[in-house]
């Protein structure tokens, strides 16, 4: 491997660093962009920038499954909740006031 580029960084008591600013302009990536980190056999770190639409093979696979039984067997694919789960989530929420129709803030990830 060449590197084209070398820049350190320090590591904080919480795990954290700072993304040094050529490694972010190398990536294309600025504030709230994400970059994903790959460990190859012999621990060497590659960064990359991270693909907006993340995709897991694994939950893709599990989607289509749940979908395609879903559609074969719909009377035990989608059931009542057992009263006591209701009202055990009712007892936990009945102080909440929830606005469905505000506006959602800060990061949200779907």
């Amino acid at each position: 491997m060449v590197a084209l580029l070398k820049v350190e960084s320090t590591i904080t008591a919480k795990g954290q660093t700072t993304v040094p600013k050529a490694v972010r302009q190398a990536l294309g990536v600025d504030y709230g962009g994400r970059i994903a980190f790959y460990v190859d056999d012999e621990r060497r770190v590659y960064v990359e920038r991270a693909d907006e639409e993340v995709s897991d093979p694994v939950i893709e696979k599990f989607l289509a499954f749940l979908a395609r039984d879903m559609e074969a067997r719909p009377e035990k694919s989608i059931v009542e909740l057992p009263a006591a789960l209701r009202n055990r989530v009712a007892a936990l929420t009945k102080d909440m006031k929830v606005d469905l129709d505000a506006p959602i803030e800060g990061d949200v990830a779907l």
